[in-house]
């Protein structure tokens, strides 16, 4: 076991109340982790982060701890919290490589649970359905499973054999996965009911890049960072990369066109740096691999080689709030060979049926439960854009809907 992982597990206080767990979307019960952990009791410490969460290996690798679990740990309020996350990883490793998933005692309880979506909504309902006997199986529309954590995280923050081991752990639950089928064209919810599914679940999150509507988009060199992210080797990029946008997904962006043989990388955005969407670990990391920043820079229109800018200021009313206002004359080019946008995405639609929102969203109760009976849903595609932990969570609520949906019909 790794020095530094033991140093770290032994910082930490064991306080009577945690608040590295409160301050977690998904309650992570870190004190208790780290003291199976520290008591030889590897297996246990795995198995607790496991049962409460299903991606916790994931979450331990790309979810902004400083805003959760380390940033509200009591020790770094006088000097550095303990680094839950390289514990996580280090515990959720060991137990994904050893994890033998015992058949449930009800296996093959006669009844279908159809999961739409493979990311980290679907998989974490098919883990905690599989193990309670249910026979589940998830609809894939691309080749691969993990959603975003396949198609929308580089390999530099999310190694891609971990999806392959929890695939391989799914299939040991008895879960049977349909990849390269998208539901809605060829399949509908009604064939899935027809079949005798006894509920749906959605978590096919948000793939529709959101547009910029601004003249120029079309061009060939521009391009929408979801769609990037997805294969990048397939873009020939040149030297100079203009992203526009200041999200986790334009860092992500800006970070992979740099890998991939670009010279220069800058990101545009219409604010200030005080207010980028990135976690500023996210933010840190891109700067020092080398991406560049031009703050208060609005995209007015994209040419052939260059990107129309106006300059932006923050303008403070009679009130006290700030608004952001366009410098009258005070435009700029900038060069470019390619643009990205990357401001947002939101769902791809295709499920007749449901009620969504005027974004697309999913409109569902808190629970889960969508507008259409048995039909259930979490995630992305109906919050929109959030962090694997919150989706995680979000779709244990609805897990346990479905659980309480399949009794009462049953009864």
């Amino acid at each position: 076991m790794g020095k530094h992982i033991i140093e770290e597990a032994s910082r930490c206080l064991q306080c009577k109340r945690p608040l590295c767990t409160k301050g977690c979307p998904i309650s992570t019960p870190v004190n208790k982790m780290v003291k199976a952990l520290l008591d030889g009791d590897m297996q246990r410490a795995g198995e607790l982060l496991f049962r409460n969460n299903p991606l916790s290996v994931v979450c331990s690798l790309i979810c902004p701890h400083e805003n959760f679990c380390e940033g509200h740990c009591i020790l770094g309020r006088k000097s550095s919290p303990v680094q839950v996350s390289d514990i996580e990883n280090y515990v959720s490793r060991y137990y994904l490589d050893q994890y033998q998933p015992s058949q449930p005692q009800n296996k093959n309880n006669g009844k279908r649970i159809a999961i739409i979506g493979s990311g980290p909504a679907g998989i974490s309902v098919a883990f905690i359905l599989a193990s309670k006997g249910f026979a589940v199986t998830i609809f894939e529309s691309e080749e691969k499973i993990g959603g975003v954590l396949q198609y929308g995280i580089p390999d530099f923050r999310l190694p891609k054999d971990i999806l392959e081991k929890l695939k391989k752990r799914l299939l040991k639950l008895g879960v049977k996965i349909r990849p390269n089928t998208l539901i809605g064209p060829v399949i509908s919810i009604d064939d899935l009911f027809r079949d005798e599914y006894q509920a749906v679940f959605i978590g096919t999150g948000v793939w529709n890049p959101r547009p910029l509507r601004l003249k120029g988009e079309t061009l060939g060199h521009v391009h929408y960072a979801i769609n990037y992210l997805k294969n990048p080797d397939v873009y020939t990029l040149g030297k100079k990369v203009a992203v526009i946008g200041a999200g986790n997904v334009a860092m992500d962006v800006a970070r992979t066109a740099l890998r991939k043989g670009a010279e220069e990388v800058t990101i545009l955005y219409r604010r200030g740096e005080e207010d980028i969407s990135a976690t500023k670990y996210e933010y840190e990391y891109a700067k020092l691999d080398g991406v560049k920043f031009k703050f208060y820079t609005s995209p007015l229109e994209i040419e052939d080689t260059r990107v129309l800018c106006a300059k932006t200021h923050k303008v403070e009313d009679e009130q006290g709030k700030t608004r952001l206002e366009t410098i009258a004359g005070a435009e700029e080019y900038f060069d470019a060979n390619s643009v990205f946008v990357a401001v947002s995405q939101t769902p791809r639609g295709n499920l007749s049926g449901l009620e969504v929102g005027k974004t697309g969203l999913v409109i569902t109760d808190e629970e889960g439960r969508t507008t259409r009976e048995g039909v259930f849903a979490s995630g992305d595609v109906v919050t929109g854009a959030r962090t694997v932990v919150e989706a995680v969570n979000c779709s244990k609520r609805s897990a346990q809907s479905i659980l309480e949906y399949i009794e009462k019909n049953a009864s």
